[in-house]
């Protein structure tokens, strides 16, 4: 039920009365939004059809086994969306996924599941951040969560000799996982075999500075994480060429998350 083009040029700027101009404005908007969408559908298509992704075959025991390791138990929504991570990794077809979900929902460990998975399977990976104390986090913690492997962090604040120390060991390939800021995509960065590349809090992150991220490998799989409470339906419309997980489920035990504002 939508008015021919011509006829909502027409009505766009020479309306009979409001509703006519009500109707052109919907016909356009509508055709805006439609090819938005078509594409979108198209970048994901040829997204999909990739031939030149990376099958990461993992270890799926030691993956279980460091899962029963793990201090509590995953919840249902973070196996869903592990599992899915998971296929898109072995598929061959290059991953382009995001995952959502609700701060303390437990993103972060899952995204530390699929860094672990691909190490098994002798890539490295790389986790980037937008401020540098988050990244001291993160590290902290794929270092606790994972004692056995070699873990760098890549940050601005670095002494150059420390940096250069960690630049090597990464481009050598002796460095499982890396943690960083925008630092993991300056020009002196050289990964040995990049197989995943996970942003967090992604929106923080332009469009230019993932794709070089995507370009320091051979075409890796691509992780995003998202705590921003985007409804489903608005993400799919906003990120319609990626596929979206969501952890819709809080953990027991889960600390409240207090906010408070403080005057200075």
């Amino acid at each position: 039920r939508l008015y021919g083009r011509s006829q909502a040029t027409i009505a766009m700027h020479f309306p009979k009365d409001f509703e006519d101009y009500k109707q052109a404005l919907r016909r356009v908007k509508f055709e805006e939004l439609f090819y938005f969408q078509m594409n979108l559908q198209v970048l994901k298509a040829e997204n999909r059809s990739e031939t030149n992704g990376q099958s990461i075959s993992y270890d799926r025991q030691k993956i279980l086994d460091k899962i029963e390791t793990l201090p509590f138990p995953l919840t249902n929504a973070q196996k869903r969306s592990l599992e899915e991570i998971l296929h898109d990794m072995k598929s061959g077809a290059h991953m382009n996924r995001l995952l959502q979900g609700d701060v303390g929902s437990g993103k972060t460990v899952i995204a530390s599941l699929a860094m672990y998975a691909a190490h098994t399977a002798g890539f490295q990976s790389a986790l980037m951040v937008p401020t540098e104390i988050l990244a001291e986090q993160h590290y902290e913690s794929l270092a606790e969560l994972f004692p056995e492997l070699s873990i760098a962090i890549l940050k601005s604040s670095m002494k150059a000799a420390t940096k250069k120390t960690s630049l090597d060991a990464i481009a050598a390939g002796s460095v499982d996982m890396i943690v960083g800021t925008h630092a993991l995509i300056q020009d002196a960065v050289t990964y040995h075999k990049l197989g995943l590349v996970i942003t967090d809090e992604q929106h923080r992150f332009g469009v230019k500075q993932r794709q070089i991220f995507r370009e320091k490998g051979n075409n890796p799989d691509v992780l995003m994480m998202t705590a921003t409470p985007i409804p489903r339906t608005l993400a799919i419309t906003a990120f319609g060429e990626m596929d979206v997980s969501v952890i819709d489920e809080l953990p027991k035990g889960r600390k409240p998350i207090i906010t408070r504002w403080v005057k200075h």
